[in-house]
């Protein structure tokens, strides 16, 4: 199973550096809308508050999310399936999807951050806990979200049904990881954050392995 895993990550990974035109896309998508949050506020930035800076950030990340996200099974075709169906374990497949989502959201997490930063002035006193943050939101999105596309392309590749479906699962995540942001930017002591982070990894542990156990009977249909 192990190796079923490795080799669809492979296969990910190749299709995304053969496909440059959907990463650059989605990379261009994060810079447009920085870059509009800035003329949107001028050369009043530095009045920013910090809360406000932290709430725009995290409404970027989680549009980010779903774009991201969502073209993981909206780009694979019926035919493909069907192959992928003969070769290859359930769990292994969707398990995969996981991981590579989490790969995809993490780079793009780190490069929104690192712009966003750059243009909207970085307002974060302790950028280990926000950039730990930042790994934590991308595992979250990843696996709450890989599910729900593959529900979404299962029903015709409906976009609109995967954001219906998504932000009831992503808004719990979505406070928490506000924050604990709110306590990097902040400088608050790390410990304050514990009970966050904690609750955080266990829905992600609820959610991976519901996944896990009800994918196989998706992937049936």
């Amino acid at each position: 199973m192990l190796a079923q895993i490795l080799a669809l990550i492979k296969k990910d990974l190749t299709l995304e550096w053969r496909q440059k035109y959907a990463f650059g896309g989605i990379l261009l998508y994060v810079g447009g809308a920085i870059f509009i949050c800035y003329l949107s506020i001028g050369v009043r930035t530095s009045q920013l508050s910090p809360a406000t800076w932290n709430a725009i950030f995290w409404i970027i990340m989680l549009f980010i999310s779903i774009n991201a996200v969502s073209k993981s099974f909206f780009q694979e075709r019926q035919q493909r399936f069907i192959y992928y169906y003969t070769i290859a374990n359930p769990q292994a497949f969707i398990v995969s999807k996981i991981i590579y989502n989490a790969i995809l959201m993490i780079l793009l997490g780190i490069i929104a951050f690192a712009f966003y930063a750059l243009v909207m002035e970085n307002r974060v006193e302790d950028n280990l806990l926000f950039i730990f943050n930042i790994l934590l939101a991308s595992l979250s999105f990843a696996s709450a979200l890989t599910m729900i596309s593959a529900i979404a392309a299962k029903a015709g590749n409906n976009a609109t049904l995967m954001a219906i479906l998504g932000f009831p699962v992503i808004l719990p995540l979505l406070l928490l990881v506000i924050k604990i942001s709110k306590a990097a930017i902040d400088g608050l002591d790390r410990s304050l954050s514990i009970d966050e982070i904690a609750i955080v990894l266990s829905i992600n542990v609820i959610i991976i392995t519901v996944t896990y156990l009800l994918f196989p009977y998706l992937w049936r249909s």
